[in-house]
């Protein structure tokens, strides 16, 4: 990405920034207008986008341009929230989760063009790379510093040519504001109708011309508290529990459930086989016949009834502070250089499940804690035991605690070399370091020993069996279990054991630019740009918590095993500092073929090619050919065709075992057990290959002043996508079993008797997932972009319609079932998925010192499958839309001096999720599904504020 630095000369800017003026145009031209004027601004930086040759005005790739400010009215808080509003987006990871488990997932914000994952987005700021900052090697974009964001630039189209890896469906390059000059601040406070929410955010900026004009600085602070709301129970909607059941057969559909409970387990304990089988403790030591809900297809789970289920969180946490300080200076008429430095601190929270005893817990038949009518039942028939499965919650869940902090550091130079050629220099470095913690982890080995509690026959008192025998049991509390508010405090205390891991990301890049033009052609001249760069990227991965370690099982008589892991939650294996060097050429090339001809206003044809060396995987050529073309003022006409590349991350590559259990349904032996589920890296993956055609036209009528329309085509393959193989995913089950055992999917499973039993004693023992480069995906669709800007009793109306049509995604896996995943509400195996139509209205009118902003954003229905083999009795989840209200009064505070009051309303009609469920998600209950993602769980949200400008 290249750009020319804040404070060249006028004259060197010139024919750059005239050209750039019209970047806002491509599909944004009219409500570019309804913005402050930033002509002025265009003189002193111009941060190229389209292209490294061509302003936007002139890239045959698509450019998409919204102003900060805009989008931060419409929808206060988290620029990072407020791009995912527009329709290029798709199923971006937020705040708003559907949380699982809530071992591995924060609550960052991944941005996610077209569905096609966050991982083949490229993220930029002001035109340089990010580090990684998530453990899976994605972006969190919460980490951009956004007080002094002029505009949000994404390029919707293939653009590794250009830009790089992973840059296969697009480019997002946030924009400073690196002229500004003043102060500025903003204090802002938000709830929720229902109470909680309750949202602060401040925020300072400031700049001074320093020198007599020759330097000049830039600096902010913000900081910002989100508490998330932290059970799904504390909305309407998700009070239902819905997951879908059956077994997608004629026979058995797929249909939804509302009210699901796990009928294995209850919150005050469920005794398992034997005299007291099938009894519950509703009451604190008082057993109970367990009451069954409605039969839902599947044994294990139920429709109301007795049955427990989860609460997870619906948005996490967030607490955040940014500090960002630039300085720029000419250091000649035709030397200029800047440094710049960020430093961000994000602290966020996501809850899973209640730690639970979903296998069931062997405990003695004279366990002092069950009331001896019990004890006298147990032998009579001879039982030295019983067994008792439980969800816990009356103790704290599971959880995801990330602490992220992230210091980047970048500068550069930028010149003039004569004849009209220029160049720029930059170099970044930048360590992110995130600790993910669970506050809530169950030591196993000390579950066990407090599980066999006896009576100590010297004192008459409860404690564990295992203390009696060992000083290192000497601390033991014995848990007591048979109840819904049995634990004691001090025994939760005994058992749980806060567990952490650390990731350690860094980038070091290095980039050199020549620009210029050596020759003309008819049309005028060639501008060519070529370009070097090296980076290098490591990942580092510490943990005090190991899949491997195990429970030391010494005078512990039940629970506990050879084999027994030493944590509930034992997430992740430590990986040694690996690392990435990839160096790279480039070069771009705009020739102007017509100008001022018959049909041809102006004609470009677009060039570019990039040689990419990684030491990890290889070398990679990637390309890119286009034509932009002007019919005459009123008509643009544009397509490109690329070729681009995701190469393997270093978690793709060397991704360190993670380990955490799971309820998922062995479609085999129709047992839904919970059992552990193995994540890891895979070092023999090679680049991924992306192809895009893009094509369309741009339309500003003179017949209709204030009036731009744009409309594009896109079409992109990936062929050998590094793709995440789920080995509880249905069809990946299914293409197993088809094969009798041969597939090697088979392989993405453990369980003791082959393929050919389906008895219950050979249900599945573990799954394991992975990635490979296996298949391709395909989609395609349309982007559409209308503005329209005028006067309504004299007063300004800003109009903007953005809209996507994205009418299929299909990823065709061998020896599993092709899907298009488009109009689906989940996509399983890792896969994305989303509505094929996606649409947002802004509209903006001003009078006086007052404003309105409305916008609206509807998504088209979805289904629950995108595999055809699949039945589903239950009808598509409706469309639906939200809307937003900003109110804002403009205060003149004497001096010149400015300021806004505003009122904001998100989800303005307290529009519910609509209803749905993911699949492969049936038993986590209460954890997945009840909305999909994009959709608003959180209702209606108020938002307060005052911006004041100095």
């Amino acid at each position: 990405m290249s750009d020319v630095q804040a404070g060249l000369s006028t004259i060197r800017l010139n024919k750059i920034a005239l050209a750039c003026a019209g970047t806002l145009a491509v599909g944004s031209a009219a409500w570019a207008q309804s913005q402050p004027d930033t002509a002025s601004e265009a003189l002193s930086q111009v941060v190229v986008t389209g292209s490294r040759v061509s302003p936007g005005s002139q890239s045959p790739t698509p450019l998409t341009t919204v102003n900060a400010d805009e989008l931060l009215t419409n929808k206060p808080g988290s620029i990072s929230d407020a791009i995912n509003e527009l329709p290029i987006f798709a199923g971006s990871a937020g705040q708003n989760q559907n949380a699982g488990n809530g071992v591995m997932s924060n609550a960052g914000n991944v941005q996610n063009l077209r569905g096609l994952g966050g991982a083949r987005t490229l993220v930029l700021w002001d035109g340089h790379r990010l580090p990684a900052t998530t453990q899976d090697q994605l972006i969190d974009t919460d980490m951009v510093p956004q007080m002094l964001l002029k505009r949000v630039d994404v390029v919707t189209g293939g653009a590794s040519a250009v830009y790089g890896s992973d840059a296969v469906s697009g480019v997002v390059n946030f924009i400073t504001d690196t002229r500004f000059t003043g102060v500025k601040a903003e204090v802002s406070g938000g709830v929720s109708t229902y109470g909680d929410d309750k949202r602060s955010n401040l925020g300072i900026a400031g700049g001074k011309d320093l020198f007599d004009g020759r330097g000049h600085v830039i600096a902010s602070y913000e900081y910002s508290n989100d508490p998330g709301v932290p059970y799904r129970t504390d909305r309407p909607w998700g009070a239902h529990q819905w997951t879908m059941q059956g077994a997608g057969t004629a026979a058995n559909p797929y249909h939804l459930v509302d009210h699901t409970r796990i009928a294995t387990t209850t919150f005050g304990g469920l005794v398992q086989g034997g005299p007291l089988g099938g009894l519950n403790f509703t009451q604190n030591g008082v057993l109970s016949p367990f009451v069954h809900g409605a039969a839902t297809g599947n044994g294990s789970f139920e429709s109301g009834g007795d049955g427990g289920y989860y609460n997870a969180s619906i948005r996490g946490s967030m607490k955040s502070n940014k500090a960002f300080v630039r300085g720029d200076y000419d250091i000649s008429d035709s030397v200029h250089g800047y440094v710049e430095a960020s430093f961000a601190d994000n602290r966020t929270v996501n809850y899973g499940g209640y730690n639970n005893l979903g296998n069931g817990a062997t405990l003695s038949a004279t366990n002092p804690f069950l009331a001896q009518t019990y004890q006298d039942q147990l032998a009579a028939a001879n039982a030295s035991t019983f067994s008792v499965s439980k969800i816990f919650a009356d103790t704290p869940r599971t959880d995801t605690a990330s602490h992220s902090r992230q210091a980047f550091v970048n500068g550069g130079l930028s010149g003039e070399l004569g004849n009209g050629w220029k160049w720029d220099a930059s170099g970044t470095a930048a360590k992110v370091t995130l600790t993910t913690r669970d506050d809530n982890n169950w030591n196993k080995q000390r579950l066990a020993a407090a599980l066999d509690a006896v009576v100590n026959p010297a004192t008459g008192q409860v404690v564990c069996r295992a203390s009696l025998t060992s000083s290192a049991y000497a601390n033991c509390v014995p848990l007591n279990i048979l109840g819904p508010t049995t634990s004691s405090e001090a025994a939760i205390a005994y058992i749980t054991q806060p567990t952490s891991f650390q990731v350690q990301n860094t980038l070091n890049e290095f980039e050199g630019t020549v620009s210029g033009s050596p020759f003309s052609t008819w049309a005028g001249p060639v501008d060519v740009a070529l370009t070097g760069q090296w980076r290098k990227q490591t990942y580092a991965v510490t943990s005090d918590a190991l899949p491997s370690d195990t429970a030391d099982c010494t005078g512990i008589a039940y629970n506990c095993g050879a084999s027994t892991p030493l944590y509930a939650n034992a997430t992740v294996t430590p990986r040694s500092k690996v690392s990435q060097s990839v160096k790279e050429v480039a070069s771009e090339f705009d020739v102007p073929l017509l100008k001022n001809a018959a049909l041809a206003k102006e004609l470009h044809l677009n060039l570019a090619g990039r040689y990419t060396n990684y030491d990890t995987s290889g070398s990679a050529w990637t390309y890119k050919a286009g034509i932009d073309w002007d019919v005459s003022k009123e008509l643009k006409l544009r397509t490109s065709y690329s070729r681009d590349i995701r190469a393997p991350s270093l978690n793709d590559l060397y991704q360190t075992t993670t380990t955490t259990p799971g309820t998922f349904t062995d479609l085999l032996t129709g047992q839904s057990p919970t059992v552990p589920t193995t994540n890891g890296g895979n070092a023999n993956l090679k680049p991924e290959v992306g192809k895009t055609l893009a094509a369309g036209f741009v339309i500003t009528p003179k017949a209709l002043p204030g009036f731009s329309a744009s409309l594009d085509y896109f079409n992109i393959k990936v062929i050998d996508a590094i793709t995440n193989i789920q080995g509880f995913n249905p069809s990946v089950q299914a293409a197993c079993y088809a094969s009798g055992g041969s597939s090697p999917y088979c392989a993405l499973q453990t369980r003791l008797l082959g393929y050919a039993d389906t008895s219950a004693a050979n249900a599945v023992t573990s799954f394991t997932n992975t990635v490979i480069n296996i298949g391709s995906m395909k989609t395609r669709g349309f982007d559409f972009d209308a503005n329209y800007r005028s006067r309504v009793f004299g007063n300004p109306l800003g109009l903007r319609l953005l809209a996507t049509y994205q009418p299929s995604i299909v990823y065709e896996t061998p020896g599993v079932q092709t899907v298009d995943m488009a109009g689906v509400a989940y996509g399983p195996n890792g896969l994305q998925a989303t509505a094929k139509v996606r649409a947002t209205l802004l509209a903006n009118y001003k009078f006086g010192d007052y404003s309105v902003d409305v916008s609206e954003r509807w998504r088209s229905p979805l289904s629950f499958t995108g595999d055809s083999t699949q039945i589903v009795s239950t009808p598509n989840t409706s469309s639906v839309a939200y809307t937003n209200l900003n109110l804002g009064w403009n205060i003149h505070l004497g001096g010149g001096h400015t300021g806004q009051l505003f009122f904001n309303v998100q989800n303005l009609f307290n529009r519910q999720p609509p209803t749905t469920a993911f699949i492969a998600g049936n038993g986590a209950v209460g954890l997945f599904s009840g909305f999909a993602q994009g959709d608003d769980p959180i209702g209606r949200y108020f938002t307060v504020g005052l911006k004041v400008s100095m």
